[in-house]
């Protein structure tokens, strides 16, 4: 046996790593497309289509689905990604903060938060306010509330990214800053936080897709006709006709924005790794 033939073909064995690889890639299409075909044969389309594809009941959700309640959901997600995103900016700094108490209620906050379910934090705001404090309106109605139970789930996690982004930029150059006279509030502010923006943008604008299908929990607080979004919207034309084409359609709405914004997230993330070659 030759030299080079040794250093490809391992001892006692009559493949080589490659033809291995190769043979193990293709049982796993094997695999996959007999698990496609079982499906497709197996399947009962008929009632499928019955249950999930009557046209009839698409036509009635248009213009409704897009005017109102996606429009809903894009509103009740951005206002809830604002909120996250300033109060998570505060919850960093205070975590980063010298000040002992400060770095304590931070760390409290991001551990309830990240802890509890969203369901529970939207329960919460529209339960336990109210009767804590009588008497007393969130600003907005329920797009009030939605923005702060949104804010109030978003911002723990966003605050560890936000922090993980300060800590990511070099002590130089906030130790620049000093040196030209800035003080260290006016360093942060001005250097060290717009370049930890740059770096943490991929995980919030992965941040904003979570927001937006958390949304849907926007039902618990019950809303009018016209507060509905797209889980809603649909919920409630499925049991108004028995069937689950709205369910569907609202679910293509979904991914309408979701694909778009996963897309944005890998080139992003693409992007920041090249940047740091």
């Amino acid at each position: 046996m030759r030299d080079g033939d040794a250093q490809v073909r391992p001892r006692g064995s009559g493949l080589t790593r490659r033809r291995k690889r190769a043979l193990s890639r293709g049982a796993q299409y094997v695999v996959f497309v007999a698990a496609v075909i079982a499906f497709a044969v197996t399947a009962d389309w008929g009632r499928l289509k019955n249950q999930f594809a009557q046209w009839d009941l698409v036509r009635q959700m248009f213009p409704d689905v897009i005017t109102l309640a996606l429009k809903n959901t894009v509103l009740y997600t951005m206002s809830g990604f604002v909120v996250g995103l300033v109060l998570g900016m505060v919850i960093a700094l205070m975590r980063l903060s010298p000040v002992g108490p400060y770095r304590w209620v931070a760390g409290i906050y991001i551990e309830i938060f990240r802890g509890l379910p969203a369901l529970l934090i939207f329960v919460f705001v529209g339960v336990a306010v109210p009767l804590a404090f009588p008497g007393t309106q969130i600003p907005g109605g329920t797009y009030g509330k939605v923005a702060l139970a949104l804010g109030l789930v978003s911002a723990a996690y966003m605050a560890e990214t936000i922090r993980a982004g300060i800590q990511a930029v070099p002590k130089g150059q906030m130790e620049a800053a000093r040196s030209l006279g800035f003080s260290h509030a006016r360093a942060m502010v001005s250097i060290v936080v717009p370049q930890a923006f740059r770096i943490v943008i991929p995980p919030l604008t992965n941040e904003l897709v979570l927001l937006f299908k958390d949304s849907s929990l926007v039902l618990f607080l019950g809303v009018t006709l016209e507060e509905r979004e797209l889980t809603k919207f649909g919920r409630d034309l499925a049991s108004q006709t028995a069937n689950s084409t709205p369910i569907l359609v609202a679910g293509l709405c979904y991914l309408l924005v979701t694909i778009p914004l996963g897309f944005v997230v890998r080139r992003l993330e693409a992007k920041a790794g090249e940047a740091t070659k």
